[in-house]
């Protein structure tokens, strides 16, 4: 007996043409098939990390930091570089930068800040074109991270931490219950700062740095590299402990290493649901369900790259590589899809198919015989992994999603069944 379809609308859209729908059960398992032989052997020819360093005159990339369409890389020994096409071309822009170690950057606003190594903090207002020395208040020249919290900037260094709350006119130490002053990395949570030290563990403040309290429970190591943050979860990356997880503001910490095969993490980006981790010597390394289980994405780089920044602009990730790698860009929906795609049990026992896909106004999921029949879930992310739409108290065999107001473009559907995930698949949408 045919089951019923039921229709699960994102909204409506305009009409467009629509491929021939093929729904006999031969050509679907031919296209199924085709599906398998793809994730088995590489469906994109150039699913890998391309380097980008044209202009770059100096390849020991330290911190990048993006400001709008702009993305900033900071070499150690060649100063600042400012690429304004997606990484295409780099020009240099050090007019006033007085010492070429640059160790950090942040962004407020239309203000560039960059902390170097020995030279203490520099200002640029105009897109990098020019930089002013701010290190009034400054005691410690050595700037290894920086963060923002509305307007004010923290400035992490040997010394300690130090606040400016006036553009980094002048500059505060703010190190009441530090007990490691060594600061290599900061982030920012809403009203709280973490600190992370090279040699102390971690630090909170819940105050604008006006204390801190030690946040070690659960941490096995004492050098807190990277910090990233999604929602209620604190992520750790450490030197030697590989990466941590807190889900309570840092008042404890597991472990959460399946799969990591590098244990120094000197940096964290997050995309959604997705997070990436930049290591010591190994490369970089994607998890998509909140660190439980790590996979190594490193088709492209140099041998053992050494990561030291990671950041994402619109549907790319960017890496800087210090010891001579530059940097190098991959897109979103490569890993993303690279990850989501790979051949599985799930995908051997044809879970779910999706119909015709590319679609223009409607695509009907269906579900493989095999799955028991309850309550399911569908969710409905973008390339960046944003959650776009979410269909809960899914029931049957065939589901109807139409297309919404949703533009043209690559998505992923994942179905899942008793908080497990069943199967995620790519779906295209076109006009």
């Amino acid at each position: 007996m045919k089951m019923k379809i039921k229709d699960y609308g994102i909204l409506q859209t305009k009409k467009c043409s629509v491929s021939t729908l093929i729904t006999d059960d031969k050509t679907m398992k031919t296209k199924i098939l085709l599906m398998i032989m793809l994730a088995l052997f590489g469906w994109k020819a150039n699913a890998q990390w391309t380097a980008v360093n044209t202009g770059l005159t100096n390849l020991n990339v330290i911190p990048l930091v993006v400001s709008g369409t702009n993305i900033f890389a900071g070499t150690y020994g060649g100063g600042m570089f400012l690429s304004t096409n997606n990484g295409s071309s780099w020009t240099a822009v050090n007019s006033g930068l007085t010492n070429l170690n640059v160790f950090s950057l942040a962004v407020s606003g239309t203000n560039i800040f960059a902390g170097t190594y020995g030279g203490g903090m520099f200002l640029s207002t105009n897109n990098g074109s020019s930089w002013t020395a701010i290190n009034t208040g400054l005691t410690n020249l050595n700037v290894y991270s920086l963060a923002v919290s509305g307007t004010s900037i923290f400035a992490g260094t040997l010394d300690g931490v130090f606040l400016s709350n006036n553009n980094g006119n002048t500059w505060t130490a703010v190190n009441t219950g530090l007990t490691n002053f060594q600061v290599v990395s900061l982030s920012v949570s809403g009203a709280n700062i973490f600190a992370g030290t090279n040699g102390g563990g971690a630090f909170l403040s819940t105050n604008n740095g006006s204390s801190w309290t030690a946040v070690n429970t659960g941490l096995t190591s004492s050098i807190v590299r990277s910090f990233a943050i999604s929602g209620t979860n604190i992520y750790a990356g450490t030197d030697g402990g590989g990466m941590f997880l807190s889900t309570n503001n840092g008042n404890t910490w597991t472990a959460i290493n399946t799969g990591l095969t590098n244990a120094t993490v000197w940096t964290l980006a997050i995309s959604g649901s997705n997070i990436f981790a930049g290591t010591n010597g190994g490369g970089v390394f994607l998890s998509t369900n909140n660190g439980s289980s790590w996979t190594e994405v490193n088709t492209g780089l140099p041998l053992t790259p050494d990561v030291w920044s990671l950041v994402i602009s619109g549907s790319n990730i960017f890496a800087g590589i210090n010891g001579g790698g530059g940097v190098f860009i991959r897109a979103l929906s490569d890993l993303i899809t690279n990850i989501n795609e790979t051949i599985s049990t799930e995908m051997l026992a044809l879970t779910i198919g999706i119909y015709p896909n590319p679609f223009c106004t409607t695509a009907t999921i269906k579900i493989n015989e095999d799955i028991g029949i309850g309550e399911m879930e569908i969710v409905i992310y973008d390339l960046l992994g944003e959650e776009i739409k979410k269909l809960p108290n899914i029931s049957g065999k065939e589901i109807k999603l139409s297309r919404d107001n949703l533009p043209s473009g690559v998505y992923f559907v994942r179905l899942s069944q008793d908080n497990k995930t069943i199967s995620t698949k790519k779906i295209i949408i076109t006009d």
